[in-house]
């Protein structure tokens, strides 16, 4: 993914100056064409530190081109309330799963690598963690064909750095299902299909998504804890500084 910042501005990146601006808050330049995904269970707060992180990434003069998944083009926000309304009941795992890809599939060729193409950071809620994950570890489909369906259908897209968010099961399945309950009777919109799974279900969840994360250090940056959003968002912020900063250095 290119990087569109020139040899004289990449030296100012590196410098202890240029690291204290960009975490300061000051105008830097800073690399461009970077996608970053956060993942976590319902409830884990990645609406919250996606937004965050959004504005952080705004003071710093960039805009990047924020998504989430399923969902994000109008083919994906279809598939999408399909895939978690209660009201769909029957869906095989399989059915599940290839849905999750084919919403994939559609934003990648019309959002995300577009955007990347073009030198932006995109930040997407969820990627193909989260149907490992999901679908993989809770409906116990398995790792191995999510990956290959991963690489035949997305042409193995990953991301540069993917931020897991893994506070308690008890706490994240707690806010999850209160939020749904809190949405549904404002907007009457229903998305708990998920929510109503038993705790076993997410138990495989949460182990799936450890199990990535220790098979991928370099690219999952675990935060774990029942941690204040503040607490979260600093860790988010450095991990995401260093990550740009790394870039810059490859130029």
């Amino acid at each position: 993914m290119g990087i569109s910042l020139s040899c004289g501005q990449a030296k100012w990146a590196r410098s202890s100056l240029g690291s204290r601006a960009l975490n300061s808050g000051r105008l830097v330049p800073v690399p461009r064409g970077i996608f970053i995904t956060l993942e976590g269970l319902d409830g884990s707060g990645k609406t919250t530190q996606i937004r965050r992180l959004t504005a952080w990434l705004a003071r710093r003069n960039i805009e990047p081109v924020v998504l989430r998944q399923p969902g994000g083009s109008a083919t994906g926000d279809r598939i999408r309330e399909i895939l978690l309304d209660s009201r769909s009941t029957g869906l095989t795992p399989m059915t599940e799963m290839a849905l999750m890809f084919a919403d994939r599939a559609q934003a990648i060729a019309e959002i995300i690598q577009p955007a990347l193409d073009a030198g932006k950071i995109v930040l997407c809620d969820r990627f193909t963690d989260s149907t490992e994950a999901y679908q993989g570890g809770g409906r116990e489909l398995g790792s191995e064909i999510v990956l290959d369906l991963h690489r035949l259908i997305c042409g193995n897209v990953q991301p540069d750095l993917t931020l897991l968010l893994l506070p308690s099961l008890e706490a994240s399945l707690i806010r999850a299902r209160r939020r749904n309950d809190r949405d549904q009777s404002a907007t009457g919109k229903d998305e708990g299909r998920f929510e109503a799974e038993q705790d076993a279900f997410y138990y495989r969840v949460w182990q799936k998504y450890r199990e990535i994360a220790a098979r991928e250090p370099e690219r999952v940056i675990r935060i774990e804890g029942d941690l204040s959003i503040d607490e979260v968002h600093e860790q988010i912020v450095e991990s995401v500084a260093e990550r740009l900063m790394t870039a810059t250095r490859g130029v």
